[in-house]
């Protein structure tokens, strides 16, 4: 699971910094706080990549995919990225623990 969610959480880190770039560009929202939301979500995303091996890293996974999708109402455009990430993360959840069982299941095999 851990592979999928950090994979997830780089490209959510790099298509942030891009977002920013061409909110900044598009919209009338002050540059200090586009890159205050910005910012503080791709912190979160690398600051969740190295905390996928505890307990609360799912939920706080949740939580910035819920900022993300807040955001959207300073960028209209984080509303369809925000959702397409929390899509992302619940795949990676999910599909990441269904292997994390076939794993498990086949070690205890052989």
């Amino acid at each position: 699971m851990r592979a999928l969610c950090a994979a997830t959480l780089i490209a959510e880190f790099i298509v942030l910094g891009l977002a920013g770039l061409v909110a900044m560009a598009l919209t009338d929202v002050p540059t200090v706080m586009l890159w205050a939301v910005c910012g503080t979500a791709m912190a979160g995303a690398l600051l969740l990549c190295g905390l996928l091996n505890r307990r609360a890293a799912v939920p706080a996974g949740w939580v910035l995919q819920v900022g993300l999708i807040a955001s959207g109402v300073l960028v209209p455009a984080m509303f369809l990225l925000g959702g397409l990430f929390a899509a992302l993360w619940w795949a990676a959840v999910h599909y990441g623990r269904e292997i994390d069982a076939i794993k498990a299941s086949r070690a205890a095999e052989g």
